[in-house]
């Protein structure tokens, strides 16, 4: 059984920063992308990063370019997504997904977490 555990969300003033973590088991998934979207009330679940299985290849949404870092421990099964300079709008429910490509939509991925909240307050 697939499973994929994400922490480390919390409340965080506009300009903080958090890091967020995704524990993968169940399988190995040191061949599959792994990614991160988020999803505020009111809209739909949106991209935020990818990253290859070697760890070498990054791919991020615009509004999060320079101030969000995915990372991942391949030997571990875990992903990281540093966020620095929170702003408001990045308040969301963010999860992470497994894909066997560096998709960025929802339906190019096979496996997701249940999620973690981030709330930006200003």
């Amino acid at each position: 059984q697939v499973q994929l555990v994400e922490s480390g969300g919390g409340l965080v003033q506009a300009g903080g920063s958090l890091r967020l973590s995704c524990a993968a088991s169940g399988r190995t998934f040191s061949s599959y992308a792994m990614g991160w979207f988020r999803q505020a009330p009111g809209k739909e679940r949106e991209f935020v990063a990818v990253i290859n299985w070697t760890g070498r290849l990054t791919n991020y949404a615009d509004p999060v370019k320079g101030r969000f870092t995915i990372s991942r421990d391949s030997g571990k099964n875990t992903v990281f997504l540093q966020m620095n300079s929170l702003k408001p709008e990045d308040t969301a429910v963010y999860y992470c997904a497994v894909s066997g490509i560096m998709g960025t939509t929802v339906r190019e991925y096979d496996y997701w977490g249940q999620g973690t909240q981030v709330t930006v307050s200003s």
